[in-house]
């Protein structure tokens, strides 16, 4: 069952994030060579964490980007006006709106009845590695995408218990 509903997760916010990427004006594609079991994010320099909670679930979901992934995405939402710095809290702000915009998508994809998600957790700062928690008891998988002209996001998804 567990593996099933991971499966649900995975497809839906991948969904939800290239639909919502297109939507921006962002290209992505998921390299299927390097989906993986864990979590396994290179280079990620912020992240955007959030909790699945309700409806018999109890998990996590994380979009992790690069410096190159975050500026493509401070550029198509702000229109080219905030500069992509990774150490200014508007620009970082960027990728909770982008998280909330595809956790929105992946809600109605699923229609969990009592699912609910929590607000994002920004995390900044040089390779980030474990978000979520790699810990017994927890089965994460993680989709890399690569961002055109160049940059990636990486979405892990993880169900506790």
């Amino acid at each position: 069952m567990a593996g099933e509903l991971l499966s649900k997760f995975v497809n839906s916010f991948g969904a939800g994030l290239v639909s919502v990427s297109q939507t921006l004006g962002v290209t992505v594609s998921l390299v299927k060579t390097q989906v993986t079991q864990g979590v396994n994010a290179p280079g990620s320099r912020v992240a955007a964490l959030v909790g699945l909670v309700g409806g018999g679930v109890h998990g996590t979901a994380a979009l992790m980007v690069d410096a190159q992934g975050f500026a493509s995405y401070v550029n198509a939402m702000s229109g080219g006006m905030i500069p992509p710095d990774l150490e200014d809290n508007v620009a970082l702000s960027v990728v909770g709106e982008l998280t909330n915009m595809v956790s929105g998508q992946t809600l109605m994809k699923l229609d969990i009845e009592g699912m609910d998600l929590t607000p994002p957790q920004i995390i900044a700062g040089e390779n980030i590695k474990a978000v979520p928690p790699q810990k017994p008891g927890i089965v994460s998988f993680t989709l890399p995408f690569q961002v055109a002209p160049q940059g990636n996001i990486y979405l892990v998804v993880s169900l506790h218990g």
